[in-house]
């Protein structure tokens, strides 16, 4: 298959790995190939259990490692107490990583030689990603973009493996669905973990709901916005009891990254 040879080749140089881990389709395919190249011996997935991750989102990941007899270790990170990242400017996501790489760079010195790396792919070089140069302040490693893969080859390489994850849907972190300079609050992240488990429970399982503040706002992808509009009112009643007093629906659809728009308005 495309792009194996070119993996093995990579890890053949690898001494061993520490594998930022969040459970998506990326980083799950990482671990996978750590494992798989290097052996147990000689790897290690380490997945921050943060606020900003979705707590199915840790336990998925948590069943893919014990499923992939992958070595896991479960990390708290402390992105919440740096104002750099609760204040949330638009380069949040470079604190959020800049504190996850320390800690992968602190589990590093049990493990002499070994490389940290991470799930970065192609398509993340093209795209708006601060969090990209903290993993080159700390020397962190991309064998799924160094070796050429895009989303949809990372996709087919874990479908050639028959791995769980190959149709994932991306799931960022819930930080993501704040905008840029409303303070991050272990209160929100919750809201709206809760908010997207209603919506995924009334049958769309890609969507997101942004926060803004009283208000929230629903994407779902274009062609399913109608189906949305019709379980409106249920959606109010529910969002309402769980601290959202207005409810709209994003007549545009889902698009990945929407709040990053405000980065180029500025």
């Amino acid at each position: 298959m495309q792009h194996l040879a070119a993996l093995k080749d990579w890890f053949a140089d690898c001494p061993g790995a520490l594998v930022a881990f969040s459970g998506g389709v990326d980083s799950s395919l990482a671990a996978f190939l750590a494992r798989r190249f290097l052996g147990q011996e000689r790897c290690l997935a380490v997945t921050s259990a943060s606020p900003a991750l979705k707590l199915s989102d840790l336990e998925q990941a948590r069943d893919f490692a014990r499923a992939n007899d992958i070595p896991l270790e479960v990390i708290i990170t402390g992105e919440l107490e740096n104002p750099n990242y609760f204040n949330n400017p638009d380069n949040r996501c470079y604190f959020c990583k800049h504190t996850l790489y320390d800690e992968l760079a602190g589990i590093q010195a049990r493990h002499p030689n070994w490389w940290i790396i991470n799930g970065a792919n192609r398509d993340d070089a093209g795209d708006y990603r601060p969090g990209m140069k903290a993993a080159a302040e700390f020397a962190v490693r991309s064998p799924l973009l160094d070796c050429g893969l895009d989303k949809d080859a990372v996709r087919a390489v874990a479908a050639h493996f028959e791995l769980s994850c190959w149709d994932k849907p991306a799931s960022p972190c819930l930080a993501s669905r704040v905008p840029y300079g409303e303070r991050i609050t272990f209160e929100k992240l919750r809201q709206i973990e809760t908010a997207e488990a209603i919506v995924t429970e009334l049958g769309f399982p890609i969507n997101r709901v942004r926060h803004y503040g009283t208000k929230a706002r629903i994407e779902a992808p274009n062609e399913q916005v109608a189906a949305l509009e019709r379980q409106a009112t249920i959606l109010s009643e529910r969002f309402a009891a769980i601290g959202f007093s207005e409810m709209e629906i994003d007549a545009e659809g889902f698009v990945s990254g929407k709040l990053n728009r405000a980065i180029g308005q500025a």
